[in-house]
């Protein structure tokens, strides 16, 4: 499973800012720290918010704080914010064929282990291992 920039780029938000649900971190601080452009992470925390799991704060100390449940949400669900789910990708050149529709079966089950794994690795876990 090759998962977008953003899909990453809202896993990395999502888990800095589920470490201390108490601080406040601006999209520049968060972007220097992931070495990518405010302007991206920005949609990013837009997605994010829309989803409830980050919370906007305006001001001179303004920034996104996490708003989620960190024993509740899973890798997973972050990733069904950004990646299109898997009856909704569009087909492959050569998957009618008989070899291209027998490796996409392998695909689809590796894409199926894959997200079983995110479905059961909550916030919570990813936070208790040493980064």
């Amino acid at each position: 499973m090759k998962l977008q920039t953003a899909t990453r780029l809202g896993l990395y938000a999502t888990l800095e800012l589920a470490r201390d649900p108490a601080q406040t971190l601006s999209s520049a601080d968060l972007a220097e720290r992931f070495g990518v452009s405010t302007h991206h992470l920005a949609k990013v925390l837009r997605t994010l918010s829309t989803a409830g799991l980050v919370q906007a704060e305006r001001g001179a100390s303004g920034g996104y704080r996490f708003t989620g449940n960190r024993r509740r949400i899973t890798l997973m669900d972050i990733v069904a914010l950004f990646e299109p789910a898997p009856g909704n990708r569009a087909k492959e050149p050569g998957e009618d064929t008989e070899i291209g529709g027998a490796l996409q079966r392998v695909l689809t089950e590796i894409d199926e282990i894959a997200e079983a794994t995110l479905r059961s690795v909550s916030l919570e876990t990813m936070l208790k291992h040493p980064m």
